[in-house]
């Protein structure tokens, strides 16, 4: 890259394998994201076109509630288990459908990866990658850094003040149901807070939110420890070392065991709790090193001191 030519991380892959397969995870992503947030609204958008006289149940409402709790075609209940426990520490006496849901969502993060939650359904997310996007075009540097721990401390915060207080602490502050309540009802104060996570993320802390203050995304990543789905740096061999994954990705730590970790007997497959699975890493790599695959799929292909070492830089 010559001096002063906008570094745009993709660029390669675009050119190599076209446009569509260089955003094809990103696009889906969008997709899953927008298409849920579509199923909750059908109902309420259906019920205002029918006018005032118009009763929920003669309307088609395919999913009731929100990303918190909801009811799907009236039969499928599915239930966040981070606001299962809130409720559980406020003293709450939960219904058996709501356990139900909690163990449904939580048996499906476990197979396809906890953190699949923040990339492939929180709202949220489209937020904070708008950030993220807007303060590399602004070339913003710096700014606030949190320890990632710091979501854990939110997360048991949120516990103890739920114990304490007997309501759902994060609940009556959580940003994926206010912007869900918003985009269904257009008005409020709720646009604050998605504005402000957004200026946060633009000028104050890059990836500031998702990667180092949302509890929803902790406890998501606790569940992630033990997902059956994961990125694999599975043709890792064929790096250029070009960066281009380092820097698409929203938790570039997790990258560099899988991908340089050959020397020391590592296996290609990332385990790292904080992946997302958003695989925007698999999007713009041209030499297609990044796919999905599953845990089991981590034998190294060499034992260690065979390889020798990258000279790749610390991922921020």
């Amino acid at each position: 890259m010559s001096k002063g030519t906008l570094y745009t991380p993709g660029a390669e892959a675009v050119a190599v394998k076209g446009r569509f397969a260089a955003y094809r995870w990103l696009i889906l992503r969008r997709v899953s994201q927008v298409g849920i947030l579509v199923l909750f609204m059908v109902g309420p958008v259906l019920l205002w076109l029918k006018g005032a006289g118009g009763r929920p149940a003669e309307v088609f409402w395919p999913v009731k509630g929100t990303l918190a709790s909801s009811l799907t075609l009236d039969v499928l209940p599915l239930t966040d288990p981070f606001m299962v426990l809130q409720s559980l520490a406020a003293g709450h006496v939960m219904t058996k459908t709501a356990f139900i849901g909690a163990a449904i969502v939580l048996a499906f993060y476990l197979l396809v990866g906890g953190r699949t939650y923040c990339s492939w359904v929180c709202p949220v997310n489209i937020v904070t990658d708008a950030a993220h996007w807007l303060r590399q075009k602004l070339g913003l540097k710096g700014g606030i850094q949190l320890a990632r721990r710091t979501r854990y401390w939110v997360m048991a915060m949120a516990l103890i003040v739920s114990a304490a207080t007997g309501v759902l602490a994060w609940e009556l502050v959580n940003p994926i149901t206010i912007f869900q309540r918003v985009l269904t009802f257009g008005v409020g104060l709720g646009w604050l807070v998605i504005l402000g996570i957004f200026l946060y993320d633009t000028f104050a802390s890059k990836r500031g939110w998702c990667s180092h203050l949302c509890p929803v995304g902790a406890f998501y990543a606790l569940v992630n420890r033990f997902g059956l789905v994961k990125v694999s740096a599975a043709k890792r061999s064929a790096c250029t070392n070009c960066m281009d994954c380092f820097a698409v990705c929203p938790e570039p730590h997790v990258i560099t065991p899988a991908l340089r970790g050959a020397d020391r007997g590592l296996g290609p497959v990332i385990l790292s709790a904080d992946c997302t699975n958003c695989g925007r890493c698999a999007d713009v790599c041209a030499p297609a090193v990044f796919e999905f695959a599953t845990r089991f799929a981590n034998q190294s292909e060499a034992k260690p001191g065979e390889h020798a070492s990258s000279q790749v830089p610390k991922a921020a």
